[in-house]
């Protein structure tokens, strides 16, 4: 079957988009990765894609591009200066904090997954894809306001009423399999797959090697993850 005969309507309907190709956020980090990884099992064609905003490392990217090659999966990055904004420890001159703190942290980038997931909503447009896969976590996280069930319901319905895959009845369908689990359940989901967790980078303050600081939220969040899991932590930290 030809795609020009796989896009023509049936009885008048128009065909759902395509569910076996799936647009992944990959930031470089655990949960992103694994969400690859999910993402590749389940049979998805998966294309990632990794979003240079002005974030305070450029290691991340780095860690995205090995995820990726890893995995088999094509990878485009796309640039956006949210420095210009601002208002966030990953984009501005904001000092990381280094001690749990009450309330949203100061590393919240503001409206970062609304942003991205519109970016991956163009992009997933274009390749007519059904599903756009994200590692959002309302478990073991910062208390992002965008990590929430209830923003990534929202979000979903909105993508299916601003595109026009939407309205020619194409639905698309986020894929947010880690939502619900612990840090530790991601490990061992991702270790199961084969996920090589010393590839990636989780670091709010990441030297340029991609060593992570062993100090900030999300490095204390993922080494508790690995000793959670009894999974050995590959995580390469700088010196203290």
């Amino acid at each position: 079957m030809t795609r020009e005969t796989e896009r023509t309507e049936v009885n008048g309907e128009a065909p759902p988009g395509d569910r076996k190709r799936a647009v992944v956020l990959l930031s470089g980090g655990l949960d992103s990765a694994t969400v690859l990884a999910l993402a590749q099992a389940d049979g998805l064609e998966c294309h990632a894609l990794a979003v240079d905003y002005g974030q305070r490392h450029r290691s991340e990217l780095l860690a995205a591009q090995r995820v990726a090659e890893a995995a088999g999966a094509s990878l485009k990055v796309l640039r956006l200066d949210l420095r210009a904004i601002g208002g966030s420890a990953l984009t501005d001159d904001i000092d990381v904090p280094e001690e749990e703190g009450e309330g949203i942290p100061v590393t919240y980038v503001p409206a970062r997954n609304t942003i991205m997931l519109s970016l991956a909503l163009g992009y997933a447009e274009v390749l007519e894809a059904g599903v756009i896969a994200i590692g959002v976590n309302a478990v073991d996280y910062s208390g992002y306001p965008d990590c929430r069930p209830e923003f990534i319901a929202a979000f979903e319905q909105t993508a299916n009423l601003a595109t026009k895959a939407g309205v020619e009845g194409r639905a698309l369908r986020l894929m947010t399999p880690l939502i619900d689990l612990t840090k530790a359940e991601i490990i061992r989901a991702g270790t199961s797959l084969g996920v090589d967790y010393g590839l990636t980078v989780s670091c709010y303050q990441a030297d340029a090697d991609g060593r992570a600081c062993g100090r900030c939220d999300s490095c204390r969040i993922r080494r508790a993850g690995f000793e959670a899991a009894g999974v050995p932590d590959p995580t390469r930290y700088g010196a203290p």
